[in-house]
């Protein structure tokens, strides 16, 4: 399949003729159908996230001091009363709960309903390779990126997300001298299935690579083999110079919205130099991604004047056992995958065509990197509200 996304035949526009786009990072195809943006929409409207969140509630698991929901319930003891009673008599005695100590920077802990543990036995063999299961193990942790509830990254100071990048760094040191993947990933809204509005994110370490790592590790790898040069460093250079789907951009680091971007607003972040893990980035570079970070976060709340859901992780080189291996294919990088499609009412659904046959898209990346590039750099609660009536209105 040739994509028409390049140069072009005669007549074409990306932004009025739909045409398919490649994705060498997952070998897959993308149909971008920008005229479809232009038809009324009489579906489901969302609700706009709540911007009355109160900076500390005791109730609220992930506050600093509160109770966490650990799951724990009472459990029933014998206890033997002294000789004159008949029999014995049953007690309650509850297990403690997890309390939060007060911390006042970031804080990470064991999650209270992990989806891996470190000790799961291994699965029975199904005596037919239809029905194949193997072994998942790890651990999940939690990380509150700061003690305040009604604070979002873009809202932080940066030193502030300087801390949470080193905590990040300090995590995936950590778990991945044991475990081969670590997965550091932030929901963020209820759109995407946050439950809670407390800034925080969530760090899994697995025994074996997720299916998104295993892809990226065989089309990196690759690409290396066939052309001497990481994917992602050179896809880096490309985007710096033609700047066309470029957003935000510091001496150490790019923000684009990907050329085979699925989701509307969807942007990758990448580094200038070759990098393979957070825990290698020198202190010059960890400054420099707490900037690019908050200049993007806040062109995403300003998109809509909304706290701007997402879904967001890392991608970097594999860890445990792969430590020992050459991973010079592979490039640290950073995917943002946004809902929203027209207004902070108005989402893109993964469904029926998407569901069933490929990814398709509403408007190009270019569209969608000119809006984001567009807007200022300083977050609408900050900003007079003159301007930021100014900025809805336009």
């Amino acid at each position: 399949m040739e994509a028409a996304g390049g140069g072009g035949g005669a007549g074409f526009r990306a932004s009025e003729h739909q045409h398919c786009r490649y994705n060498p990072l997952r070998d897959e195809w993308v149909l971008v159908s920008a005229h479809r943006v232009k038809r009324p929409w009489q579906g489901q409207l969302e609700k706009p996230p709540n911007e009355d969140v109160p900076r500390w509630d005791p109730k609220n698991p992930l506050c600093p001091g509160a109770t966490r929901a650990n799951g724990e319930v009472p459990r029933c003891t014998l206890i033997l009363l002294p000789p004159v009673s008949l029999s014995p008599i049953p007690r309650l005695h509850f297990s403690p709960l997890q309390v939060n100590p007060h911390y006042e920077g970031t804080f990470v802990f064991p999650n209270d309903f992990p989806a891996l543990q470190p000790d799961a036995p291994e699965p029975d063999d199904s005596g037919h390779p239809l029905f194949r299961a193997a072994a998942a193990r790890g651990v999940c942790k939690v990380m509150c990126f700061h003690p305040h509830s009604d604070l979002t990254l873009p809202l932080m100071s940066l030193l502030e997300i300087r801390a949470v990048i080193d905590a990040w760094a300090e995590l995936e040191a950590e778990l991945g001298a044991s475990y081969p993947w670590v997965q550091i990933f932030e929901n963020k809204g209820a759109m995407m299935g946050c439950s809670n509005p407390h800034p925080h994110c969530q760090v899994w370490a697995s025994s074996f690579l997720p299916n998104e790592a295993r892809l990226e590790e065989r089309t990196q790898r690759q690409h290396h083999r066939q052309h001497g040069v990481p994917m992602l460093l050179e896809y880096a250079e490309q985007e710096a110079q033609r700047k066309e789907r470029l957003v935000v951009e510091n001496e150490d680091w790019l923000v684009v919205v990907p050329y085979w971007a699925t989701w509307p607003f969807q942007t990758l972040l990448l580094p200038r130099r070759h990098v393979l893990r957070l825990q290698d980035l020198c202190d010059s570079e960890r400054d420099s991604l707490a900037s690019i970070m908050r200049r993007l976060l806040i062109k995403y709340d300003n998109l809509f004047q909304v706290s701007f859901p997402y879904s967001m992780g890392w991608h970097g080189a594999p860890t445990g056992p792969h430590l020992q291996e050459d991973c010079g294919h592979w490039q640290l990088h950073a995917h943002y995958y946004p809902p929203l499609l027209r207004s902070a009412t108005v989402r893109k659904f993964m469904v029926g065509y998407e569901m069933l046959a490929q990814a398709q898209r509403d408007l190009t990346p270019e569209q969608a990197a000119e809006r984001l590039r567009a807007l200022p750099e300083v977050h609408y609660k900050l900003r007079p509200q003159e301007t930021v009536c100014d900025a809805a209105q336009a």
